[in-house]
């Protein structure tokens, strides 16, 4: 039978979702408002519910915010997330501006997005759903990071090689970029800059991989292996030359099997638009594609 159908373009490589960033902060308060009340989104009501972490659902994918004291946790580079509706984001976060004012918060409404700082200086970027972000409504597309000048082709090689992972390397933002597809319409950009970069502080991405011992074995032959978390997960942080072994840029994965208990785990996420005083019954849950 012919078809006309390209096979390769569904084809994800050996990531298959991106299910979380991980960003320490110094207290839950400011968090809650900003993720919660600001970016309408859900904290998990079943895992995480104390005062020392909570996780926060967006579709399919989390922020995890565990406390730390006093320094948060800054990604080096900006986090994509796909809301149903800008302009009622717009007006949520302008109820909060008053209330994290002191803070880093601030937010800008462009032409087909909105930029945002958390409190703590961590950069969002919000886009309406679109084809470029597939069927995701309410979701997390991509992460962009800010790397070295001359290291995309590296950076493209290494998780091409080692991690099994699809790799496209282009322009994004005018400048030389690794795209590293994570999931269905999920990438981690590596974005070239030369602007000075903070010091790595420890923040991570999670990934869930289909082939868990061949990138395994192969990071653990030159030592790259950071944690040995359980028969589920382990993690790495640098990211290096293949030739060399120069460390080209580090992040942290934390890198879960498709066994793991919490693989597609269904998240709670709920519609920001019920209030008490417009309750719509049947209607707490968001319905969208996420």
């Amino acid at each position: 039978m012919n078809t006309q159908y390209n096979r390769v373009e569904q084809s994800l490589g050996n990531i298959v979702h991106m299910e979380h960033v991980n960003l320490m902060i110094p207290e839950q308060p400011s968090a809650l408002l900003f993720y919660v009340t600001g970016l309408r989104l859900t904290r998990d009501p079943y895992l995480m519910t104390g005062l020392d972490n909570m996780w926060i659902n967006m579709g399919r994918s989390q922020m995890h915010l565990p406390r730390r004291d006093p320094s948060p946790q800054v990604l080096r580079g900006t986090i994509g997330i796909v809301v149903p509706n800008l302009k009622e984001i717009e007006e949520s976060l302008d109820t909060i501006a008053e209330q994290l004012m002191g803070s880093a918060f601030s937010f800008e409404r462009k032409r087909d997005c909105i930029e945002v700082l958390c409190p703590w200086g961590n950069k969002f970027k919000l886009h309406e759903p679109s084809a470029e972000y597939g069927s995701i409504q309410l979701g997390l597309p991509y992460v962009e990071l800010s790397a070295p000048q001359g290291s995309s082709q590296k950076i493209a090689r290494f998780y091409d090689e080692v991690m099994g992972a699809t790799v496209v390397t282009s322009q994004r933002n005018g400048a030389p970029c690794a795209s590293i597809t994570t999931g269905s319409a999920q990438f981690i950009h590596f974005i070239e800059t030369d602007d000075p970069q903070p010091d790595y502080d420890g923040h991570h991405v999670a990934i869930y991989i289909a082939d868990f011992a061949g990138p395994y074995n192969k990071l653990r032959e030159r030592n790259l292996i950071s944690r040995e978390s359980d028969e589920h997960e382990w993690r790495f942080i640098d990211i290096i030359d293949l030739d060399t072994s120069e460390v080209l840029f580090q992040i942290e994965h934390e890198v879960r099997s498709v066994t793991h208990p919490l693989y597609a785990r269904p998240l709670v996420n709920r519609n920001p638009a019920q209030s008490n005083r417009v309750y719509r019954r049947g209607q707490d849950t968001f319905l969208g594609e996420i």
